[in-house]
């Protein structure tokens, strides 16, 4: 079971600014200029790693540098191109589907609301939330692998279910906060409480971590 809500808020608390010290700058680890951009490249991010999501769209955006030309292009080329991501023959649908549904429905703009985000083919919460916060500044959690662990060890959160965590982590994180706080934790779990091993040595959360003083 997890601490009762208050005690989890100061927890929060407690970690946001942790994380705030070791990372001034929440920055985005995909590479986008344009919004849309943003959203593609969060879809091709599933189950594949950042940093190859970015090489691969540098020739996906050069290859169609509009909204318009994704929409037009042909499934087999973006699929050629995103290959390297994996399931590309399910994420190149989605992308153009999208495509030509952002243009048709929305003006080629991105809806500014969980419901018309998650309307879109291939876009759940996660991506959507981390639309919201990133491009219209709205408050999010983005419930990734890294904030389910990072947040279940440090006892705010608990269990798998991404739409489970993120409703508890709402319940806790201020929510101007939420979205720059769920940028630092992917670095976070990067650097410092990977998956297998955490280095807890090196971390300023470990003198109020649960998991790390479980494990002394």
């Amino acid at each position: 079971m997890i601490e009762p809500l208050e005690k989890r808020r100061e927890q929060a608390l407690r970690a946001v600014e942790a994380l705030e010290a070791r990372y001034p700058d929440a920055v985005c680890s995909l590479t986008y200029e344009k919004p849309y951009e943003l959203l593609i490249s969060t879809r091709l991010s599933a189950q594949c790693t950042d940093k190859r999501v970015n090489e691969v769209t540098k020739v996906l955006y050069s290859r169609f540098p509009t909204l318009l030309a994704l929409a037009e292009a042909p499934v087999a080329e973006i699929e050629e191109i995103i290959r390297p991501c994996g399931l590309f023959h399910t994420k190149a649908r989605d992308i153009s589907a999208l495509s030509r549904q952002l243009i048709a429905k929305w003006g080629g703009q991105l809806p500014d609301t969980m419901e018309g985000l998650t309307s879109l083919p291939g876009i759940g919460r996660k991506t959507a939330n981390l639309i919201l916060g990133d491009v219209f500044h709205k408050p999010c959690i983005v419930a990734d692998t890294h904030c389910i662990r990072i947040c279940g060890r440090l006892g705010l959160s608990e269990g798998k279910d991404p739409y489970k965590v993120e409703m508890q982590l709402r319940a806790v994180v201020p929510p101007e906060k939420g979205g720059d706080f769920c940028h630092r934790l992917v670095h976070f779990g990067r650097e410092i409480c990977v998956a297998r091993k955490p280095r807890c040595g090196g971390c300023e959360m470990a003198s109020f971590c649960p998991s790390c003083a479980a494990e002394k």
